[in-house]
């Protein structure tokens, strides 16, 4: 909790709950990056929290952008973003989004098949292209492991085809997992990129580019390494596996760029109990999934909570939102451990919900309103 963001709740009129983010704490996290890993460029994930107010910010800051969308690339170019400091990272396109991306003026793509590699090839010809490989992603609290990439192998394959195509194949990438904890993490993924440099350069083709992708965490209930950490782990895995041939670099930092800059205030709506037996209350908020806690899905994320009652004693709680949906409880698996002197009408505060929050807010369900943002 700033100071900036303490004055603004406590001037703040409307009823609801709402996001707060504090853009001196993103420049605070940009600097911390871009000092830790001062040989790579940052490509912020546009899709951690597109708020033009923050893209500006960081295109002021000199930040790259990775994006998911047409629409996102058009957010970041409106923001101010040269097209050349753009990448389209999805590796699940339409031809037709492409060829309006390149039309735009973004030249790097990310691929992880021979399909994808076609539709570039038709529609953007000449393009720089880097394929994504799988990694298995250990230690992340929020894996991505199987959706995206392709089998190192056939990473070399893809990157062939598209040289075969006339594109222009430039690096590889990958993800260590979203919320990694582990410094360590980039070691094993870096020795699959050096291997398929290696393999390619049998072929003939020279790659230049490695991608880390994201990953970086940002703190929760569980201490995370500083960013310096990161990137020192990182250095030393480069000049493990690429020797004094390091390759341009270059990361994707969403969560751990604007995660710690956001907080929600939200209200108690009601508290109740399931029989006279039963020790665990039901502490019901008015946002829960549906209003822009979607990471709470299998309680793989667990946001600091704070109330007007810290300090007093504890009991465990089943957290839920405010929806008719049975699916809209937060945190019941492992029940959340919350003042006894809590109150209904009580507000709290959920930090670290800078990231992934306002986008994940449905348009209005149960006829409740999308989460409002404010980026002070």
């Amino acid at each position: 909790m700033t100071e900036r963001i303490r004055e603004f709740l406590r001037n703040r009129r409307e009823d609801g709950p709402c996001l707060v983010v504090d853009l001196a704490v993103v420049r605070e996290n940009y600097e911390s990056f871009a000092k830790a890993l001062p040989d790579s460029r940052i490509f912020y994930a546009v899709k951690a929290n597109p708020a033009p107010e923050l893209l500006a910010l960081l295109v002021s800051l000199g930040s790259c952008f990775d994006t998911a969308s047409v629409a996102e690339i058009e957010m970041v170019l409106a923001a101010g973003a040269a097209a050349d400091r753009v990448s389209f990272g999805n590796t699940i396109k339409k031809e037709r989004d492409i060829a309006r991306a390149h039309a735009l003026g973004v030249q790097l793509f990310a691929v992880d098949c021979k399909a994808e590699v076609d539709k570039i090839a038709r529609v953007a010809p000449g393009a720089k292209v880097f394929c994504r490989f799988l990694f298995n992603c250990a230690g992340a609290e929020w894996p991505l492991s199987s959706k995206f990439g392709c089998d190192p192998d056939m990473a070399v394959e893809v990157l062939d085809y598209a040289r075969q195509r006339g594109l222009d194949p430039c690096g590889v990438s990958f993800h260590v997992g979203s919320q990694q904890r582990r410094a360590q993490a980039w070691d094993d993924a870096l020795k699959s990129a050096a291997t398929i440099f290696r393999a390619c350069s049998e072929r003939g083709i020279n790659l230049s580019m490695v991608n880390l992708g994201g990953g970086f965490p940002t703190r929760y209930l569980k201490e995370v390494p500083a960013v310096e950490t990161y990137g020192r782990s990182i250095f030393r895995a480069l000049r493990k596996h690429f020797g004094n041939c390091i390759p341009e670099t270059l990361i994707e930092p969403g969560r751990g760029l604007v995660g710690s800059a956001g907080i929600i205030e939200a209200e108690v709506v009601l508290i109740s109990q399931k029989s006279e037996r039963d020790d665990v209350r039901w502490v019901y908020l008015d946002i829960g999934k549906f209003g822009g806690l979607a990471e709470t899905m299998d309680e793989s994320i667990r946001y600091p909570i704070r109330t007007p009652h810290d300090g007093d004693p504890l009991a465990p709680c089943v957290l839920a939102g405010p929806t008719c949906d049975s699916a809209d409880v937060l945190y019941e698996k492992k029940p959340y451990e919350l003042p006894i002197s809590l109150e209904i009408g009580d507000k709290v505060l959920i930090e670290g919900t800078g990231a992934y929050t306002a986008t994940y807010a449905s348009v209005a369900f149960n006829g409740f309103a999308p989460l409002p943002a404010y980026h002070i």
